[in-house]
């Protein structure tokens, strides 16, 4: 086992797995100044793993005691994969071990390269690898601070982003939230986090589900009763309010509340005061007030069946949750985070989704939102033979193309609408467009030019 030590600030430690002196040789200056640590066979290899900071392996499938074969290099993907999942492997492959190369990248290698090696090939499929890497850690990094104030609060997307900020500014306050969003959003999981993100959070999250209690028991659920109220009211019974005294009170499904029970909660959000159901002994609690529904609010103020004045005390502060579909790249987050969840809670061990999965992922409509991609992600770790949940496993159809996740052509794309938007507004004035953009006429030349160029 051989290792270099010319590491320069930022790089990563590759290991070369690769039985080949000269071909050792050969990649270590190819990818100098990466530090690198070479392996002849496997035990060699997992030994250098475990004793080095490795995010990098270039992995010849073909090792002794087999190396016309790819038994002991799967051995090794298989071992290295299984101790650090985020590992990013690069599988070398001659021309006849193409197939051998691409199963590898379904067991969960991140790419291959065929010999004999193109240096400069290599050298972009490592550089690709190590920002694969920094940005999946800086996504854990994110995730980690983000679960410490909001447990449970998973999101890749701008637009979950913009709610997450709305909670944190929102949950030290007791102003009362409604939260809007389609069934399977997550509304429940923004109350808890408004919760646990507040002054409140050592106090109880109470959650009552309007919808799901019949109207004349409702009332009682809510507010309590005392003995005899009612026939069946045996002995005294504390409601939904005392019990969240000083902590939280979630309404979910408020858009179901009957009209009458709206009077006393308006009543109750007004004052701070109430009576149980049979009681005459006025009641004061100190609870936070969230509510949310399915269901379109002020189409149902307009219908006459929900309270307009209780509407806007609700109201205070309006959190929308816009649908699984709409979330930007939230899809494939939330399936990473539900199968790590269920790889723990069902001890199994897969290592992520193939290809195909990823864009089944990305382009089914997800008509139950979150709801539904957990439900089918827990099944599919439960039911997936192989080491990579497959579209199958998921029940889903592979449609369309993949996310286009190349950062400059994203930007080639808003620089265009930026510049025809600026030509436009200016009416092809080069210099009124030039100063909107906030750049020389120069620069609006050169991007009039290459924008044509790419037309």
């Amino acid at each position: 086992m051989t290792r270099t030590d010319n590491k320069k600030d930022g790089a990563k430690r590759i290991l070369l797995v690769e039985d080949d002196v000269g071909l050792q040789r050969q990649m270590q200056w190819t990818l100098d100044p990466h530090p690198m640590i070479a392996a002849g066979t496997r035990a060699e290899a997992l030994r250098a793993f475990e004793d080095g900071d490795i995010r990098i392996v270039i992995l010849d499938l073909g090792l002794p005691p087999d190396p016309d074969g790819a038994t002991e290099g799967l051995r090794v993907l298989d071992a290295i994969l299984s101790r650090a999942p985020q590992t990013k492997v690069i599988i070398l492959s001659g021309n006849a071990d193409h197939e051998v190369a691409v199963n590898a990248v379904g067991r969960g290698a991140f790419d291959f390269i065929s010999k004999p090696i193109d240096g400069e090939i290599l050298k972009l499929i490592v550089q690709r690898a190590e920002r694969m890497y920094d940005l999946e850690e800086e996504n854990r990094a994110l995730r980690a601070t983000t679960d410490k104030r909001m447990p449970g609060f998973v999101f890749g997307s701008s637009q979950m982003q913009q709610i997450a900020q709305t909670i944190e500014r929102v949950a030290r306050t007791d102003a009362s939230v409604l939260v809007l969003g389609e069934s399977g959003t997550g509304k429940e999981l923004i109350a808890r986090a408004l919760h646990e993100s507040s002054p409140r959070a050592n106090a109880k999250l109470v959650a009552i589900n309007c919808a799901s209690i019949p109207e004349n028991l409702l009332e009682s659920e809510l507010f309590g009763h005392e003995r005899g109220a009612f026939t069946g009211a045996i002995k005294q019974t504390l409601g939904k309010f005392e019990i969240a005294d000083k902590g939280t009170l979630f309404l979910d499904e408020i858009g179901d509340m009957p009209v009458a029970l709206q009077a006393k909660l308006l009543r109750f959000l007004q004052s701070r005061q109430f009576e149980r159901v049979g009681g005459r002994q006025v009641l004061s609690v100190n609870v936070r007030v969230i509510s949310a529904t399915n269901q379109p609010l002020q189409q149902l103020v307009q219908e006459g069946r929900f309270r307009e004045d209780l509407y806007y005390r609700l109201n205070e502060i309006r959190v929308e949750l816009p649908p699984l579909r709409d979330r930007d790249g939230d899809a494939v987050v939330l399936a990473q985070h539900f199968r790590n969840l269920y790889n723990r809670e069902h001890s199994r061990n897969l290592r992520g989704f193939t290809k195909e999965a990823l864009l089944a992922l990305q382009s089914h409509r997800w008509p139950g939102n979150v709801r539904e991609l957990e439900n089918r992600i827990k099944r599919a770790v439960i039911m997936s033979d192989g080491p990579l949940i497959t579209a199958d496993d998921l029940e889903l159809v592979c449609e369309g193309k993949p996310r286009n996740l190349n950062l400059r052509d994203h930007m080639r794309e808003l620089e265009g609408a930026l510049l025809r938007e600026a030509l436009a507004v200016s009416d092809g004035n080069v210099s009124k467009a030039a100063k909107l953009m906030g750049i020389s006429r120069p620069q609006v030349y050169n991007l009039m030019g290459a924008h044509k160029r790419h037309a």
